[in-house]
């Protein structure tokens, strides 16, 4: 039997500002363990019993980035898969495409394992045992659910109602999705003993979730067939990566996976199951991540406190500092801090909504910005000026390209370069430096072991990333 595992990659996570960013969005943010969400999202995926490969669907500009943080972790070199969205479209039309994927390549009598990537969950004996049942029930021809058993009457998480048993696998049927509700409703719930928490994870048989598309959903399944039929095969280390046709996946409707299929279908099923299950779904929830100390404050990073209680703080660059102040978030990064009261933990996503009205950059992007061949950290903007901490990854090359308005300035700190430079080519050592003017082609490759570090200087009338023509690109983007 297969089992494939399918982790959904898409949301920016906006209530997880200013760390969660649209560039850097909530699965990788580093949890204080040192593992991110959905480098433990790929691990809890791959241990499991049947598991020979793991399909991801992720937005295309997040593919080297994910791939990066998986060959951290996969030291078994466990194959994995990409479809690529050119944007966020919801979750059925990704669990639709990555069916009709896994039916070509695998055939319709495989097992789908549907994964959020920025959900955690502790106890993965527990949920290695849900999976298991949750396969068996499949096989019988369910849609499958796991649903939470819940700890307190949460207003923030949908709701399942569960009916009696639903084949031999401790199952129960589901007799309806419930949204939101408020705090008596929810309390009802709890006492009633038969509703769970929506987790959000499916499991079920390619052949079933299709059928069940063409029944309920005929339009998401015929638009995502559209779409994967006019994409393309596209670079990347995995054994199948898929780019997803822009125009083609704008006309998949934007629905949910419940909406679309798991409300409409009468074959759903649920395995109710303790497994420490987190959305991480606001900055309350990561506190609950770190210790506490005798006041109830949680600290991550360097910080000082005098009579105050109940604080979280993350704020790794540097020192913070707390004098009387109680039921605090403070989240400091190297270019935005945000402070909330606790009581108002979800509504940091309005700060994101305001950035976006406004044209700021900082919803987007974090000082240090994550490309296919490294990173790049901007250290100082200012006036026709801005200084860049570039790191190039071993073997990596950027593209070849041109600017406009700029010119630009190479220094080496560490490492070795290659650098094309208009009709020249040459090699750059530690503490060596080239020039390269406004309207010249270049390029830069670090063709060593280890990474190359070099300081950018650019100068001209206009700066921004836009003011770039690209040439050739082993990253698919030349003419970008």
């Amino acid at each position: 039997m297969d089992l494939i595992p399918v982790i959904l990659s898409g949301g920016v996570g906006s209530r997880l500002w200013p760390v969660s960013r649209e560039a850097h969005p909530k699965p990788f943010m580093t949890l204080p363990d040192g593992q991110n969400l959905i480098q433990k999202t790929f691990l809890r995926a791959s241990a499991l019993a049947g598991v020979s490969q793991v399909l991801t669907v992720t937005n295309r500009d997040l593919l080297f980035k994910t791939e990066d943080e998986y060959r951290t972790v996969n030291k078994g070199g466990l194959a994995q898969g990409y479809i690529l969205e050119p944007f966020g479209r919801n979750t059925a039309a990704a669990v639709a495409m990555a069916a009709l994927q896994i039916k070509a390549l695998q055939g319709s009598d495989a097992h789908m394992l549907v994964l959020a990537a920025d959900h955690l969950i502790q106890d993965e004996k527990a949920f290695g045992a849900a999976v298991s049942n949750a396969v068996k029930l499949s096989e019988q021809g369910w849609l499958v659910t796991f649903g939470i058993q819940p700890q307190y009457p949460e207003t923030g998480f949908g709701y399942i109602e569960a009916g009696g048993s639903a084949g031999q696998a401790d199952g129960l049927k589901v007799e309806r999705f419930v949204e939101k509700p408020d705090l008596a409703t929810a309390q009802s719930y709890i006492a009633a003993g038969n509703y769970f928490w929506n987790s959000g994870m499916f499991c079920f048989k390619v052949e079933t979730v299709l059928e069940q598309f063409a029944e309920h959903a005929p339009d998401v399944l015929e638009a995502a067939a559209a779409s994967l039929a006019s994409s393309r095969l596209t670079q990347g280390d995995a054994y199948h990566c898929l780019a997803v046709d822009a125009d083609s996946f704008s006309k998949v409707p934007d629905i949910s996976i419940d909406y679309a299929l798991m409300e409409r279908s009468n074959k759903v099923a649920t395995i109710p199951c303790d497994i420490g299950w987190s959305d991480i779904g606001s900055w309350n929830a990561v506190s609950e991540l770190t210790a506490q100390d005798e006041d109830g404050n949680r600290f991550e990073g360097e910080v000082l406190s005098h009579g105050s209680r109940n604080n979280y703080v993350n704020s790794e660059e540097r020192l913070t500092a707390l004098v009387g102040v109680e039921d605090l978030l403070v989240v400091d990064t190297a270019d935005a801090l945000m402070i909330a009261h606790k009581d108002h933990a979800q509504d940091v996503k309005h700060i994101v909504t305001q950035l976006k009205k406004s044209g700021h950059t900082l919803h987007q992007l974090h000082q240090t910005v994550h490309r296919p061949w490294g990173t790049y950290t901007t250290l100082e903007n200012g006036e026709r000026f801005k200084i860049k901490r570039i790191v190039v990854k071993p073997k990596a090359s950027l593209s070849l390209q041109m600017h406009h308005h700029r010119s630009e300035h190479w220094i080496v700190v560490s490492g070795m370069a290659v650098v094309v430079n208009d009709d020249q080519e040459l090699m750059l050592n530690t503490n060596e430096s080239t020039f390269i003017r406004a309207g010249h082609r270049h390029r830069l490759s670090n063709p060593g072991v280890i990474d190359l570090v070099l300081i950018e200087v650019q100068s001209g009338d206009y700066l921004g990333e836009d003011d770039i023509v690209r040439f050739e690109d082993v990253y698919g983007r030349a003419g970008a």
